[in-house]
């Protein structure tokens, strides 16, 4: 007798997702696509982009033109869905990776699912228009941005690139170069680059006579201060005059020592707990332009005054959370590093900033009192690290001589998790959590 075959099962395989097309479009418009760029907006069903660039496209582009939504981030996924398996452009202005919309789609959409065809840029084109380098050219997006993202760049002869954030920005600008003793500074606006209506105007900061022009402009800036404008050094250790504060500061010798152990690196994020004038996070902030940081700091005027300080000095980015230890660390982003400056003796804040590290993040912290220094001596023998006391005189008129006087010495425990270290509570911080996350608990495209 014949056994019954078993049923052949045929597995079919869904089609794949077309690729989204992302595509540099510059002012030049449809005259200044490639071929590869033109046949992908001819035979995409869907075209998403700011309402100039949607208006930039010929009548042979058929697709459904979508602008895109306000607040953009947050609904691309829905947006996408939407549309899931009909075939997507998308326009950007210039080079979609460059300050641009492609960085966002490959964050949420995943690169692999990207074809990113870039037109050149407004940087590239603005320097070819100035005959700068443009690897030794810096570029300070104002897009969405806050205006004070300047105040960290400002150096004798440095040559900067703006992209601006509307027709408003230059006159912007060329204030703020005045009030940091930059009004010697020339300026170039360049409008509507690689387009027909392409112009230039120019002037000084202190003498801008410009009303506002086209709202697509580039602006160029050669740095020149003003007799006795005192530019401030990149380097740790500012000038404790550089500060807004009310005697809580760490002073400057003792801020250049502990940045040094805390040792700032690109991208890397940091814990500044009991910020008191925020110092050591905007230095933190200073060290690189991708360096992050958070401040929590219990008292509210304090806290307002940290934000001053940081917009004054140029890192507009700090977030700041007003609340006390340990309670106020719940649930923010993982840190790199983490320094104490205050609240030592809290219960449970030292627990939970260690906790919080991953292995080979690096911990921090100062004390000038007895009962904080003997909490750090027992920290030092549990989990090993350095433990030193730093002391600072400055000379100071004694009579008719000088001497010297010695400020209270400083105490300061510094180590790095190790590596192999998976103690209780090493997850207390979500590292999926970004800092974005933790300034929407403090309750743009191109």
């Amino acid at each position: 007798m014949d056994r019954p075959r078993p049923a052949k099962v045929t597995t079919v395989s869904p089609p794949p997702t077309p690729p989204v097309t992302v595509i540099g479009i510059g002012a030049d418009g449809w005259e200044g696509l490639g071929p590869a760029a033109r046949e992908a907006l001819r035979t995409a069903e869907v075209v998403i982009g700011g309402r100039r660039q949607l208006g930039l496209l010929p009548p042979e582009c058929p697709g459904d033109l979508v602008p895109w939504p306000s607040p953009l981030r947050p609904a691309v996924p829905g947006l996408f869905a939407a549309h899931a398996g009909r075939r997507i452009s998308v326009l950007a202005s210039g080079d979609p990776m460059f300050f641009g919309i492609g960085r966002t789609l490959a964050e949420l959409l995943g690169a692999a699912r990207l074809r990113v065809l870039p037109h050149p840029s407004s940087v590239s084109l603005a320097c070819a228009r100035l005959g700068w380098a443009l690897e030794e050219t810096e570029v300070i997006s104002l897009v969405g941005r806050p205006l004070a993202t300047l105040n960290r760049e400002l150096y004798a002869g440095r040559r900067l690139l703006v992209l601006s954030a509307g027709a408003d920005t230059p006159a912007e600008v060329a204030g703020l170069l005045g009030e940091r003793g930059f009004g010697p500074s020339r300026l170039r606006v360049l409008e509507q680059l690689g387009s027909e209506r392409e112009r230039c105007v120019e002037g000084t900061a202190e003498e801008w006579p410009h009303p506002p022009g086209d709202p697509l402009n580039v602006i160029a800036v050669d740095c020149a201060p003003a007799d006795g404008a005192r530019p401030l050094s990149l380097a740790p250790g500012l000038p404790d005059a550089a500060y807004e504060h009310d005697g809580q500061l760490t002073k400057r010798h003792v801020r250049a020592a502990t940045l040094a152990m805390l040792a700032p690196a690109p991208g890397a994020l940091l814990w500044d707990v009991g910020g008191g004038s925020g110092s050591i996070a905007v230095e933190w902030m200073r060290a690189h332009r991708t360096c992050r940081a958070i401040s929590v700091e219990r008292d509210p005027v304090r806290a307002e005054r940290i934000a001053r300080n940081a917009d004054a000095l140029g890192v507009p980015g700090l977030t700041v959370v007003t609340g006390a230890a340990p309670d106020a660390l719940a649930g923010l982003p993982t840190p790199d590093a983490v320094f104490i400056g205050g609240g030592l003796t809290a219960p449970g804040v030292l627990d939970a900033c260690w906790a919080a590290l991953p292995p080979g993040g690096r911990i921090v912290a100062n004390t000038v009192t007895l009962e904080s220094e003997a909490l750090l001596a027992d920290w030092y023998r549990r989990h090993g690290g350095d433990l030193v006391r730093l002391a600072v005189s400055h000379a100071t008129p004694v009579g008719g001589f000088t001497g010297w006087r010695q400020a209270m010495p400083v105490t300061q425990w510094s180590a790095a998790k190790p590596l192999a270290f998976r103690g209780p509570g090493g997850d207390a911080a979500d590292p999926g959590r970004s800092v974005e996350a933790a300034q929407a608990a403090q309750g743009e495209p191109r």
